[in-house]
């Protein structure tokens, strides 16, 4: 058998890659990625409009063909209403980004319990919708992939002073959800081995958004051994990566995109 080139083992066409959270601050680049690769995105938002003008703005690169579909993860009916509505309108699926994350921002001092078990939600709405996929593809007799989306604050805790008398620590609930979620990573990966659906984890971090404190921005810098946050589109290559061939003998795993952070 002929061994495919590098290109033919990041080449996504032919494939349909479903991603939560495609408008956000790195599910917008997400979506790029997958569209830049070949894939047809089926782009995902709580409203039906933005996951629409979020398909719209894709590029084309061949074949592929974008659509938006509203989904809440959050919501049981929704996971599946969504993951219906968007075999219907491509026909099959290959790739499940689970990306998006419904936040609560506040910290330990102030969580209440319904705020705390609101955001442990978005993992069930990951694991749900990775099933429905499994089951999917069961079903077609196919092999496809799971990517989760983890955090580096799933593997470590944050520094106090880079929040202190700046703004609210860096919130328990999601350091939670984010360490449940690498975890789910692996348990899944290894009960659908034998179904040729492999199950992986992209942590990145620190990746802060433009509404992000200035002076906790500059303070996280600090901690950094590049000196520098993340800019979404390297996130890019990482993705693609995990949602290709070129990751094939890889499942369980958690890449972590840091800068170096988790090396210190």
């Amino acid at each position: 058998m002929k061994e495919p080139t590098v290109n033919e083992l990041f080449d996504l066409s032919g494939k349909v890659a479903l991603l939560t959270g495609a408008s956000g601050w790195l599910g917008t680049a997400f979506s790029e990625a997958l569209a830049e690769a070949g894939a047809s995105v089926i782009a995902t938002s709580r409203d039906q409009q933005t996951a629409l003008e979020v398909a719209s703005r894709l590029p084309i690169t061949g074949d592929n063909a974008h659509h938006g579909v509203a989904l809440d993860q959050l919501d049981e009916q929704s996971v599946n209403a969504g993951f219906d509505a968007a075999l219907a309108a491509a026909g099959q699926i290959d790739i499940l980004v689970n990306n998006g994350n419904a936040a609560n921002t506040s910290d330990l001092t102030q969580v209440t319990a319904e705020e705390f078990n609101a955001v442990q939600k978005n993992a069930t709405g990951y694991f749900l919708l990775a099933r429905c996929l499994r089951d999917h593809l069961v079903e077609r007799q196919a092999a496809g992939n799971v990517i989760m989306i983890g955090s580096m604050y799933g593997q470590v805790a944050s520094y106090p002073d880079a929040y202190e008398d700046v703004c609210p620590a860096s919130p328990v609930s999601y350091h939670t959800l984010k360490g449940g979620i690498i975890h789910m990573t692996r348990h899944l990966a290894v009960y659908w081995a034998k179904d040729n659906v492999r199950v992986n984890c992209l942590s990145p971090g620190p990746f802060p958004g433009p509404k992000a404190s200035g002076e906790m921005v500059e303070r996280l810098k600090t901690k950094s051994p590049m000196g520098r946050m993340g800019q979404p589109h390297e996130l890019k290559g990482a993705l693609i990566f995990l949602a290709s061939e070129a990751s094939s003998y890889m499942t369980g795993q958690n890449m972590t995109v840091d800068g170096g952070w988790t090396a210190w």
